[in-house]
């Protein structure tokens, strides 16, 4: 995959877009939906985002897709509002707090089926720029590549992403346990700039 999924202006235009729709919601109690026939195609077409919030370098809120299932546009502006006042990891963000509040849009590339043998092979064919989803019967969850930055330890990747998902870090030996891996081009008003 190619290590950038949009455009400098498509870029611009989905921070824009998740920015406007917080402080919409902050100042009005509302945020309008984006406006598909005034969007770049590419932003109009499916697509998967994350929006993160962080304040002082710290998480603040962090929700996302990973399938395309709407306009990449709409998943974006639903996501920024999901992260600020529904991520159930935090309480609602308050007019106070958005000044502080920086926005980190993340756009996935579809996720790919990551086959492995064992846990050491598994641990050989992570990088840093992947992302990872474990889905198991009784659980699933995502880490974005950025959580690399956290835990640059695969095997404490793998064992914390489990922990996530509710599971112990033997579940990558179940043979019903799957993942995926996918790419992100992330960006942020300073990469804009």
């Amino acid at each position: 995959m190619e290590k950038t999924i949009l455009d400098h202006e498509e870029k611009r235009n989905l921070l824009d877009l998740a920015e406007r729709a917080i402080e919409e919601a902050l100042t009005l109690g509302r945020a309008t939906p984006p406006d598909l026939a005034l969007l770049p195609p590419r932003l109009a077409a499916p697509g998967a985002s994350f929006v993160t919030l962080t304040q002082d370098g710290r998480l603040r809120g962090c929700i996302g897709s990973l399938e395309p299932r709407r306009p990449l546009a709409e998943d974006t502006h639903q996501n920024a509002l999901a992260a600020a006042f529904r991520d159930p990891r935090f309480p609602p963000l308050a007019a106070h707090e958005w000044p502080r509040t920086d926005v980190e849009v993340s756009v996935l590339s579809p996720p790919e089926p990551l086959f492995y043998e064992d846990l050491n092979e598994l641990v050989q064919k992570l990088t840093p720029e992947m992302g990872l989803v474990l889905e198991h019967p009784r659980g699933r969850a995502t880490y974005l590549p950025q959580v690399w930055e956290q835990l640059p330890d695969p095997e404490l990747f793998l064992a914390s992403l489990a922990q996530k998902a509710g599971l112990s870090p033997a579940v990558y030996t179940d043979r019903a346990t799957r993942l995926l891996h996918y790419k992100v081009d992330k960006f942020t008003r300073d990469d804009l700039a």
